[in-house]
This record gives C-alpha cells, structure tokens and sequence, in this order.
C-alpha cells in the first residue's frame, strides 16, 4: 500500500516542536509566513498551520480559514470510516476548540493521528475516536488504502478488522 504524498511530507516533520517564551521555532514561523498568515508566533494553537503548510508543500488546496481545526469539517470530500486510509484528515471536538491532523491508523477506541501542536510538537498521538466529528479526503485524490490497525502503543495489529 503506497502512502498519500502529503502523508510523507507531514512524516518529515515529525519532532518540530514550538519553543515556549520570546523564541520561536524557524520551521512553524516558515509555514505560517508562507500561508499568509496573522499568526506572528509558534505558541498560538497551530494544529491547522500544521496541516495546511503540509497540503500547500502537497500542491493541494486548503481552507481560507485554516487555523481553526474545525474549519476542516467541510474540506475536501467525506470518507466513510469504514474506507477510511492513511493520510486522512480528522477533525475532532475539544474543550474550548478543535483539533486536526492526519489518520495513520486506529485500534479499538482510538485513532492514531499524525499532527501538529500535539504536546507543542509534530507527533502521533491517539484520540478518541469518539471526539471525531469529521473524516475528510482531498478532493480528486485516489485513496490508496484501507484502514490500519494498530496496537495502543502503535505497532501493526496481527488482528485486522
């Protein structure tokens, strides 16, 4: 199974981490300078930065409004998640916001999401999949893939459903 190209560009990433006080980190500030963006620091929520600067180095489009997580509800085209593929965007519901990053895989409760602003880093971490309110594919990309199961601690599961 061959991986969305914008999944392997979001992979590169993987260990920028925000640095906390008057500094800030040359890759985040990069993306948000490239997008145009409002945002003058690396300590603002950048989940959605994070998953437009990856779509534009893609060649694909991106929402106007793409700092706000849940503005990625409505992008693209939805994916069953029964259909669903690596290189995915989740969107899901938090406390005071929202939250987007990329499907890698899933096991029983949880998705396994490639992201940004996840522990102030591009990381993988597991959410709920209960807190999922969208699951989203770029329009007129072929999905390559099928769902991926995975252990808690993020190893393939023998067990696919």
């Amino acid at each position: 199974m061959t991986e969305p190209h914008w999944l392997g560009i979001a992979r590169k990433y993987v260990g920028t981490r925000e640095i906390v006080g008057p500094q800030h980190n040359t890759t985040i500030m990069g993306w948000l300078k490239r997008l145009k963006s409002w945002i003058k620091d690396d300590e603002t929520p950048w989940c959605g930065t994070f998953v437009a600067a990856v779509m534009q180095e893609a060649g694909l489009p991106y929402p106007n409004e793409y700092p706000r997580a849940k503005a990625w509800a409505d992008y693209g085209s939805r994916i069953r998640t029964h259909l669903i593929a690596p290189g995915a965007i989740l969107v899901f519901a938090r406390q005071g916001g929202g939250h987007v990053g990329f499907y890698v895989g899933e096991d029983t409760d949880c998705y396994h999401v490639l992201g940004g602003n996840q522990g102030n880093a591009v990381s993988t971490v597991r959410i709920a999949k209960a807190r999922c309110i969208a699951t989203r594919w770029p329009k007129g990309q072929p999905v390559n893939g099928k769902p991926v199961w995975l252990k808690a601690n993020g190893e393939r599961s023998e067990n696919e459903a």
